[in-house]
């Protein structure tokens, strides 16, 4: 049975361009109306226009769709506020949000201002709190939403020159963790994609032939599933060219030593066996991180718990 949105509300940030666009026009093909959210500015946050949005809206009440164009900059609360109030008003409810909006202001750390620091974390961290807070109450009462954040793999594995950016998109995964967990008994599921497409954001860093590769609307159809009914939770799916993929954090079994080894020198000796992967696991909350060592240090102790 296909997949559809009938009778969904989304909202889709930075939908003016690039990835925002595709997932906007996916979202609307598939029977969602949408809130198409784009500040409009520059690849550096600068400037603003709310023409990328309004294009977008055309597009898609041209294609027989339903869309509202909102030029709320999402490092804005009480824009972010004003946004979401004004779709439930229209439409009645806001069931679905991709949060999608960025920007880049790339300099090696030495060289980087804490102003471009601070602004790329508003935008992309402080801003996906603000969408995610804005819609949060109504999902719960309605008992029912799904959440998608933006991460990069600048932020899960590190990217030369995007401390700020990087920053950010790994602060995506704790703010997925956590809302996972809070938004289960109101059947709100919080997942993340990690997108690497032809963009802006990218156009300068790819040859030709690369970006011929990575179109933008090969990363909807995974934003489409993990915004669908039967979304998973907590999960963060890579996906570009085509090629999709599950990334999972995980942590190696490790050891337990005695309290006569507890000495950086004791840790250097036994570093192959605490870095030894073959048990390695995703762990599915924090706590489960306290109990594997408190049971590993109560089998070394004899203690039955």
């Amino acid at each position: 049975m296909a997949i559809r949105f009938d009778g969904r509300v989304a909202i889709v940030t930075g939908a003016g361009n690039g990835l925002g666009r595709a997932h906007a026009l996916g979202l609307a093909s598939r029977g969602a109306k949408v809130v198409v959210n784009d500040f409009g500015g520059a690849r550096d946050g600068t400037g603003g226009s709310l023409s990328p949005a309004e294009a977008v809206v055309e597009e898609i009440r041209k294609a027989g769709g339903i869309a509202m164009a909102d030029g709320a900059d999402v490092s804005k609360f009480g824009q972010v506020t004003a946004m979401v109030e004004r779709a439930t008003k229209e439409w009645g409810s806001v069931d679905l949000l991709c949060a999608n909006a960025g920007i880049l202001r790339d300099k090696s750390f030495g060289k980087m201002d804490v102003a471009d620091f601070a602004k790329v974390l508003d935008v992309h961290l402080v801003g996906t709190f603000y969408c995610c807070k804005a819609v949060w109450d109504g999902m719960r009462e309605r008992n029912y939403g799904r959440i998608v954040l933006t991460t990069s793999s600048s932020g899960l594995f590190g990217n030369f020159g995007q401390a700020n950016y990087g920053a950010a998109k790994a602060g995506m995964v704790g703010l997925m963790n956590v809302l996972a967990e809070e938004g289960r008994k109101n059947n709100i599921r919080v997942n993340t994609i990690s997108p690497t497409a032809a963009t802006r954001m990218t156009e300068e860093l790819l040859p030709p032939q690369a970006l011929a590769l990575m179109k933008p609307e090969a990363i909807t159809p995974a934003v489409e599933y993990l915004l669908s009914e039967d979304a998973p939770t907590r999960t963060i799916m890579g996906a570009g060219a085509g090629s999709f993929a599950v990334i999972k954090i995980i942590e190696t079994e490790g050891i337990n030593l005695a309290p006569s080894d507890w000495t950086p020198d004791a840790i250097a000796a036994h570093f192959a066996e605490i870095d030894d992967v073959s048990k390695a696991k995703a762990l599915q909350g924090a706590f489960e991180q306290t109990q594997k060592y408190v049971a590993q240090a109560a089998a070394r102790a004899g203690i039955k718990l």
